[in-house]
């Protein structure tokens, strides 16, 4: 969407009755800042993170800013600013001592409050999304993990626009800020490279340091000065109280080693935040994108349908629907095709009852709608295709989780776990169980539903 149609659909409301330009970020401003868009406020308040979470707060300036973009926060919670708890996906992610769901009753995993990244952030946001303030914000103590009464707020796409090419990344991370709000991002914070004067920050490429703070892109300016050589920069969003700053605002560098530049915490958008409208979530990838199988075009996840919790309003038993599947690409501009099956022995799918296709311009995680909606009965195996035009399918495992950000500087293992029969690829014509190259292994592959 051009800048300007931007600016007039903010302005006259359009975003809140559906109204659509269509995409596109070839022309942009030489600055741009979501605090004012044609004098709307897009930004929540900047917080005062406690301990290492300044990742969970990355990730809910984000959400919270395309939620008051779209105007999702007031339908469903009223006037105000979107508020959602950074702690409760501190607890609840399933990657820490707190919560592992793949290794209970071990504990096993990252320590609370020291660190994470947007690849830990998203794989909870899959599950479920996250919720609000009021629901679950206690950095203390853990809150519930879910409760009657909980809203919960469902990125449909969460999306790693770094790229190579330093050109296209400014590209789709400047289309991604006027479209879709603030953008999560890192540095390598010291304060040797911070102008406490101009608040401006720049970690030269050359510089060894590593990722160790996540922070919020809210805007940028072409023409701005920094540390180093050649203008323009990114204005950030901290999470050290507003009295830090410039209100608890700086400015990074484009030519920043890490900030837009790094693959997984350089720039992460998250976009199409809605309140969360499915009753179950079938997947086997508890801890989402942990690796890439390369060169695999065509994976499959099998299921099978729980059935109805609840009757409906009739006093009827409720009949679950497929609705939706979700998958991650780890290519940029990577079409795909989601085919569900209701017959499959190992060797051939069988009774194909839906499917969809598409392409998404960025890699990451992806929800997409069937046309359809596909009845299942209480205790039928269903089976979820997902073929990439690029290939490179991501897939959860057993393993080392970087731990840079806001925490110590190591590698913690994570265990996941897997059963044969859950997740397959093709290869030479034959499928394969995942399970044989790695036997925590499943794709991330995941199946939504309704019930009524």
């Amino acid at each position: 969407m051009k800048a300007f149609e931007r600016f007039l659909q903010i302005a006259f409301g359009c975003l809140a009755s559906g109204i659509s330009f269509g995409a596109s970020a070839a022309v942009a401003p030489a600055a741009f800042d979501l605090r004012d868009v044609a004098g709307k406020n897009l930004v929540s308040a900047v917080k005062s993170q406690s301990g290492g979470t300044c990742w969970t707060h990355a990730t809910a300036a984000a959400l919270e800013s395309n939620l008051m973009l779209t105007g999702e926060w007031n339908n469903q919670e009223g006037p105000g600013e979107a508020n959602l708890a950074e702690y409760h996906l501190d607890w609840w992610n399933g990657f820490n001592m707190h919560f592992n769901l793949d290794s209970a009753p071990e504990k096993n995993g990252l320590t609370v409050h020291e660190g994470g990244d947007f690849l830990v952030a998203t794989a909870y946001l899959a599950r479920g999304g996250a919720v609000r303030d009021i629901d679950g914000q206690n950095f203390s103590n853990p809150p519930e993990n879910s409760a009657a009464g909980f809203h919960h707020y469902y990125p449909r796409h969460a999306e790693w626009l770094a790229s190579e090419d330093r050109a296209d990344a400014h590209k789709r991370i400047k289309g991604a800020l006027m479209n879709h709000g603030v953008v999560g991002t890192a540095l390598s914070w010291a304060n040797k490279f911070f102008n406490q004067t101009n608040a401006t920050f720049y970690q030269p490429v050359a510089n060894t340091d590593e990722a160790n703070h996540a922070v919020a892109i809210a805007g940028w300016d072409d023409n701005k000065k920094t540390q180093a050589a050649k203008p323009g920069a990114w204005l950030i969003k901290n999470s050290w109280g507003a009295a830090w700053g410039k209100q608890g605002y700086f400015w990074i560098s484009y030519e920043d080693k890490v900030a837009g530049r790094h693959p997984d915490m350089g720039a992460v958008a998250f976009r199409d935040v809605e309140r969360l409208a499915y009753d179950r979530i079938y997947f086997h990838d508890y801890h989402g994108w942990r690796d890439t199988k390369k060169g695999v075009l065509q994976a499959v996840n099998s299921f099978t349908a729980k059935g109805p919790a609840r009757r409906n309003p009739m006093g009827l038993s409720a009949q679950e629907y497929l609705k939706a599947v979700s998958f991650y690409t780890t290519e940029h501009d990577g079409d795909y095709m989601v085919r569900i099956y209701k017959v499959f022995d190992g060797e051939i799918l069988g009774n194909e009852v839906a499917w969809v296709g598409g392409k998404e311009a960025n890699k990451g995680f992806h929800t997409v709608d069937l046309p359809w909606e596909v009845a299942l009965e209480p205790g039928e195996k269903f089976h979820v295709s997902v073929e990439l035009g690029k290939g490179g399918h991501a897939f959860d495992r057993t393993s080392d989780v970087p731990v840079l950000l806001c925490g110590p500087k190591v590698k913690t293992v994570v265990k996941s776990k897997a059963s044969a029969g859950e997740s397959r690829y093709l290869k030479d014509g034959k499928w394969v169980d995942l399970t044989s190259d790695d036997a925590t292994a499943n794709f991330a592959i995941k199946a939504l539903t309704v019930l009524r």
